[in-house]
């Protein structure tokens, strides 16, 4: 009889033990925040900006597919009322906006469930570093819905697309800005590293002035050959003019900000300027380095491709750097804090596929861009000046 309780005794324990680990406490203290590996959801979370960097970049590069080849592999039928007879509407500068506006989709979708994203153990959160397999699912529909518009809807997003490509230039030169003043006053020199970080700045600052100065001889050498060319000389003349604005005043004595932040800014700038020029048209006689024959080599292959990757840089750097934008830069993280800014990410994406469409057509909404080119036209080179300006001008 005593074997026979103690058997009793020793199930009714296992029975109160098992019921104990369903109870709603033990489920509750089970998801308790304190029991989560912050370390690898911090992980997952990083991870996952990567995978969609990745997304970003194939879809760049469907839309470049769309736009020069997609007329001639996708065979008909066409939905009609979207692509017209000939699906002429499905493809060229309608197939990149189309491309352009099923990205915008995803990402504002992402943008809309992640935003309020704060600490890693939240759904949201879990939502940004998993599902992949739902969000493939809905990455595809987005893609798809697109191609079922009607045209004129799509010149509308294209309008807006522009808007929304100003707004992604302007987000990445305050990035740009906030980077550069963060290295300025990271190598300013204090009192107890005065005469090397005084040394690493001159440095700095004479690196990035020679660069810039090289790079207006070289402008005037290639792009300003004759005297004809005298829209080219504005640009290179005008952008000297700035370099030089910007030296006085960071020497100026109620300033006296040296002039690493200036140097830094005006390679920048002659980059802009460089860029600008180079978005002309081809058929323009005030470009040496342009060949005339119309074919496209490795050279021009490696270069659009470089330029596809640093359209996917630009958006990953903006889009992780949420912190430019924040008003209070000093806010200490919680070990259960997000590592950036979900919703912030997936907005500078939504914004990047405008932008990117706008640099696919030129700018240019009614007539289609030329094979393996990117960023090409008087409207292109004019968006560019203006950035420059504004650049310069803050």
């Amino acid at each position: 009889m005593a074997e026979i309780s103690g058997s009793i005794a020793a199930v009714e324990s296992s029975v109160i033990g098992i019921s104990s680990t369903n109870s709603p406490r033990a489920r509750a203290s089970s998801m308790d925040p304190k029991n989560v590996d912050w370390c690898e959801e911090r992980n997952k979370s990083l991870r996952a900006r990567y995978i969609y960097a990745i997304i970003f970049f194939i879809i760049n590069l469907t839309a470049w597919f769309i736009r020069d080849y997609g007329h001639s592999v996708f065979p008909p039928p066409y939905y009609k009322e979207a692509c017209g007879t000939a699906g002429h509407d499905c493809f060229h500068t309608l197939g990149v906006l189309r491309v352009s506006l099923g990205c915008f989709i995803f990402f504002f979708l992402m943008f809309l469930t992640t935003f309020i994203a704060r600490k890693l153990y939240e759904a949201c959160s879990k939502w940004h570093s998993g599902w992949w397999k739902l969000k493939f699912f809905l990455l595809l529909a987005s893609m798809v819905v697109p191609f079922f518009i009607p045209p004129g809807f799509i010149h509308i997003y294209g309008e807006v697309a522009r808007v929304g490509a100003g707004i992604f230039l302007l987000l990445q030169l305050i990035s740009v800005i906030e980077f550069i003043r963060w290295w300025n006053k990271y190598w300013s020199p204090d009192e107890q590293n005065n005469q090397r970080s005084c040394s690493i700045a001159l440095f700095t600052s004479t690196v990035f002035y020679g660069v810039s100065i090289c790079g207006i001889v070289s402008m005037y050498y290639f792009y300003a050959p004759r005297p004809a060319c005298s829209l080219n000389i504005f640009f290179i003349t005008w952008t000297a003019l700035l370099l030089i604005v910007m030296m006085v005043i960071s020497l100026h004595s109620k300033v006296n900000r040296g002039l690493l932040s200036s140097g830094i800014m005006a390679s920048y700038v002659v980059f802009l300027c460089w860029s600008a020029i180079r978005s002309e048209p081809v058929d323009e006689k005030c470009n040496v380095q342009k060949p005339d024959n119309g074919k496209f080599d490795w050279t021009t292959i490696l270069g659009f491709l470089i330029a596809i990757g640093a359209i996917v840089m630009a958006t990953f750097s903006t889009g992780i750097d949420s912190k430019s934008f924040q008003f209070n830069k000093n806010n200490v993280k919680l070990e259960d804090d997000i590592s950036y800014n979900y919703g912030f990410f997936h907005m500078i994406f939504s914004l990047g596929a405008m932008y990117f469409a706008m640099l696919f057509i030129s700018w240019n909404l009614k007539d289609s861009a030329t094979e393996w080119s990117i960023d090409v036209g008087w409207a292109s080179a004019g968006v560019k000046i203006i950035n420059e300006w504004v650049a310069a001008t803050i």
